[in-house]
């Protein structure tokens, strides 16, 4: 049985929206005035059971800003000391050599860090199938078990005599994998670019976010050896 050498290589795009917290305070020689924000009641009232931030009658929503100020005024500037990051751990999945009907596994972390009032979404694409260069020779997408999975639908993929290219996701710290990934068993293709399908969503403020994406390969007999490639796209975005 030939082997062949395998490595896939992941890159990402990294977007970091960078949200600092500035407390509203107005102050002369008589006075100082501290506020949560520029509404006419606002606060962040807490006690050993809960903590709440809100606001009442804001009258001019919107960014306002001058030379020496700038002011975030409404709800979609939800008070925030979360800045927006996201890493992956590993950005280069080499494969190794590989048999046919004996499938490799290979693993990666995503992890994300949201402040933005709505949450975020991660999306994933690749640019081809894994493929020789030149493309004379390709290994295609999975289609799982049953011959079903999608990049939108997943779906068990246990049989080693079935064939291709997969991804499963896997909550480490939160519940932000897409929900249909209910066991490592369950796999989808990556879907080519300019599409893209997504993998992680969160819809609230939170830190360190983690999960792990298994990707598995599986050849038959007759695919040709040689050194297959592709790249698969991250892109992390706030929700405002």
């Amino acid at each position: 049985m030939n082997k062949l050498l395998f490595p896939l290589i992941i890159l990402f795009l990294y977007l970091a929206f960078v949200m600092p917290t500035n407390a509203q305070t107005m102050s002369n020689d008589n006075y100082v005035i501290q506020m949560g924000n520029l509404n006419s009641i606002a606060g962040q009232p807490s006690s050993p059971n809960y903590k709440m931030l809100f606001t009442v009658g804001q009258t001019g929503p919107g960014f306002y800003s001058g030379t020496n100020y700038r002011a975030k005024a409404g709800f979609e500037y939800i008070k925030s000391i979360i800045p927006f990051r996201f890493t992956i751990s590993n950005i280069l999945i080499d494969f190794g050599p590989i048999s046919p009907t004996v499938p490799v596994l290979r693993t990666n972390q995503l992890t994300i860090s949201n402040g933005s009032a709505f949450g975020y979404q991660v999306t994933a694409s690749q640019n081809h199938n894994l493929q020789t260069d030149p493309a004379s020779f390709n290994i295609p997408a999975t289609t799982c078990d049953s011959g079903n999975c999608t990049p939108p639908t997943a779906a068990v993929w246990n049989n080693s005599l079935t064939y291709g290219f997969g991804y499963n996701c896997q909550n480490i710290v939160g519940t932000d994998c897409d929900p249909q990934f209910s066991d490592i068993t369950y796999y989808k293709p990556f879907i080519s670019s300019p599409s893209a399908i997504v993998v992680m969503s969160g819809h609230n403020a939170g830190k360190g976010k983690t999960t792990q994406i298994t990707y598995k390969l599986n050849i038959s007999g007759s695919q040709v050896a040689g050194l297959y490639t592709n790249v698969i796209n991250y892109i992390a975005m706030p929700t405002f």
